[in-house]
């Protein structure tokens, strides 16, 4: 399963590296791809989407909602 969610304020790769992290610290066996220039980051696998959205907020960016 995968789900699509719309991020504001990353601005680089860095930020993508960071919502990884965040993502993955959360659901491990997550694979996660961050789209930067339209501000999206798709997850696949079980990650529960109230965790992804609190990992999203805890690493310092704005989750917008679904993509």
């Amino acid at each position: 399963m995968s789900a699509s969610y719309r991020i504001d304020g990353m601005t680089c790769q860095g930020c993508a590296r960071s919502v990884t992290k965040a993502i993955q610290a959360v659901a491990p066996s997550a694979e996660v791809a961050v789209d930067v220039e339209a501000g999206v980051v798709t997850v696949t696998g079980s990650a529960d989407s109230a965790q992804v959205r609190g990992a999203i907020e805890d690493a310092g960016f704005d989750f917008i909602g679904p993509a």
